[in-house]
C-alpha cells in the first residue's frame, strides 16, 4: 500500500490529538483513503512533557526544519496558532511544495490572501476545516454539497467560551466576572481570555465564512467587533422580559453590492434554533438560494473535535494525491481571478431593532426628555420598561426601538447621555428578529 508521510508542527493539546486520531485509527484511513498515512515527525518547543501518544523513537523533533524540509513529507500541518512564526512556517512549508492543514484561524484572517497566492503557484493544497467550528464540517459543506447556492447570509455562534459564559448568566444570573472566572478554572477559558470574550477570535472565524460564502477578500481591521464584557445579568434579565436571549453572534449578509459583517452581543428570540444552543456548543447557519435555511451544530473546540476536523482535512489532500488530482478546489471556493473585494458597509449604515438601556434619577420629566432625544433623531419606540421606583435615586429604565440607522441610535444615546439627570453610559445591545 501507499504511504503518504505527514509532518506536524505543534505539539499542543490539539496536536496530540491529530497524532492520537492519526495513529489509533490508522487502519480504518487506510481502508478509505487507500494509503498509509504516516505521521513522520512532530516539531515542537517542548518534546519532554507527555502527551499521553505512544509515539515512535525519532518522531518528535526540536527542529522545525526537519518537517519543512523532508523531501519525503508530502503534508505539513500547522497547529501553533498565532501570527508568527506560524506564517513564516506555512509559507515555507509551501515553498518546498507541500501541501498545508491548519487551524489557524488568525493567521488566515490577516494573511489569508499571501498564502492561498503562495500555494497557488506553488500548485499545493492550503485546507482549514478546523479554523471555524471545530469539528462542524461547514467549511467543506459550503466549498462541495452547498457549492451550487448564492449564499444571502452566514451567522452564528462561534466562541463556545464567550457562549458558555452567557449561557450560566441566563441560567443562573451569574454576575460576568464569576463566570469567567470559572470558566478559567473549568479550562475553558484562557488565563488571559481577551481574544474570546471580546470577539477577535470570533471575527477571525466570521472573515473565513464571509470570505467562502461570498467569494470576497475581507480586510478583518475593518469588522466591526464588541464582546460580551459589558453585558449584564441586569441585560440578561430584561432581555428574559422581552422574550430574548443574548448571544455573542457573528452576522455576515449581502447587501447590495455590499456586506455586512459585523460580530457582537445580540438579542436573538427565545425559541429561535440559535437561541438554544448553549453550553460550549457552536452553531452556524447558512442561508442559500436553493437550499434555504442549513444549521450546523456541535463543539467548536477542544482537543478531540478539532484533530477530527484536522485529519479529515489531511484524508482529503491524501485523496487528491492519489488522484494526482490536487487543487480541484482553490482555498476559497471560488476560483483566483473570481474572488471580488466587496466593500463592507460601516457599521454606522446598518438598519436594527435596539435594546436601550439608561441609568435615570427618578424624577418627574425624564422620560420625555429621552424619549424626545429619540425622536428628535427619527427613533421610535417599541416598548418600554422603568424598573422600580426610588424618588431621586437612580433606576434603569429600558426602551426597545423599531428598526432605526445606527448612526441615528449613537447620535441620540451622545445626546441622552449629556443629561445631568443619566448616570454612566448607556447600554446597547442590537436585536436580530429575522435570522434567515
Amino acid at each position: 500500500m501507499e504511504e503518504i508521510h505527514v509532518g506536524l508542527v505543534g505539539f499542543g493539546t490539539v496536536g496530540a490529538g491529530v497524532a492520537k486520531l492519526l495513529l489509533q485509527n490508522e487502519k480504518l484511513i487506510s481502508e478509505k483513503t487507500g494509503a498509509r498515512l504516516v505521521l513522520k515527525k512532530i516539531a515542537d518547543l517542548d518534546i519532554t512533557t507527555d502527551r499521553g501518544v505512544q509515539l515512535a523513537d525519532g518522531v518528535l523533533t526540536t527542529d522545525v526544519d526537519q518537517v519543512l524540509c523532508d523531501p519525503q513529507i508530502a503534508i505539513v500541518i500547522e497547529l501553533i496558532g498565532g501570527y508568527e512564526p506560524a506564517r513564516t512556517f506555512v509559507m515555507r512549508a509551501i515553498e518546498h511544495g507541500k501541501h498545508v492543514v491548519t487551524a489557524n484561524k488568525a493567521l488566515l484572517a490577516l494573511h489569508g490572501d499571501e498564502i492561498y497566492a503562495a500555494a497557488a503557484r506553488r500548485g499545493v493544497e492550503v485546507l482549514f476545516e478546523a479554523a471555524v467550528g471545530g469539528g462542524i464540517p461547514v467549511l467543506s459543506a459550503i466549498k462541495g454539497n452547498l457549492a451550487g447556492n448564492n449564499f444571502q447570509t452566514v451567522l452564528g455562534i462561534l466562541n463556545g467560551t464567550c457562549n458558555y459564559i452567557l449561557t450560566r448568566m441566563t441560567q443562573e444570573g451569574a454576575d460576568f466576572g464569576d463566570v469567567l472566572k470559572t470558566a478559567q478554572e473549568l479550562g475553558y477559558a484562557e488565563a488571559d481570555p481577551t481574544f474570546d470574550i471580546e470577539g477577535i477570535d470570533t471575527a477571525h472565524k466570521i472573515s473565513l465564512l464571509v470570505s467562502l460564502c461570498f467569494g470576497t477578500r475581507v480586510d478583518f481591521k475593518s469588522i466591526y467587533t464588541e464582546g460580551i464584557s459589558s453585558v449584564s445579568a441586569l441585560d440578561i434579565n430584561f432581555a428574559r422580559d422581552f422574550g430574548y436571549k443574548i448571544k455573542l453572534l457573528a452576522i455576515g449578509k449581502r447587501d447590495n453590492g455590499r456586506i455586512e459583517v459585523r460580530v457582537h452581543p445580540t438579542m436573538i428570540p427565545v425559541g429561535h434554533p440559535i437561541a438554544d444552543v448553549d453550553g460550549v456548543f457552536n452553531s452556524i447557519r447558512l442561508t442559500g438560494d436553493f437550499v434555504g435555511a442549513v444549521m450546523f451544530i456541535g463543539r467548536g473546540a477542544g482537543m478531540d473535535p478539532t484533530a477530527s476536523a484536522v485529519v479529515g482535512d489531511v484524508i482529503e489532500v491524501s485523496r487528491s494525491i492519489l488522484a494526482g488530482a490536487v487543487r480541484r478546489s482553490a482555498p476559497l471556493g471560488y476560483l483566483d481571478d473570481s474572488v471580488a473585494t466587496l466593500p463592507i458597509k460601516p457599521i454606522g449604515e446598518i438598519v436594527s431593532k435596539y435594546y436601550l438601556r439608561f441609568s435615570a434619577q427618578d424624577k418627574p420629566g425624564v422620560l420625555a426628555k429621552i424619549a424626545g432625544a429619540l425622536g428628535n433623531h427619527n427613533i421610535s419606540i417599541e416598548s418600554m420598561i422603568q424598573q422600580g421606583r426610588s424618588a431621586g435615586e437612580t433606576v434603569p429604565i429600558v426602551i426597545m426601538t423599531h428598526e432605526a440607522k445606527e448612526s441615528e441610535i449613537r447620535a441620540a444615546l451622545a445626546e441622552i447621555d449629556a443629561f445631568d439627570v443619566i448616570n454612566g453610559k448607556s447600554i446597547l445591545i442590537r436585536i436580530e428578529d429575522n435570522l434567515e
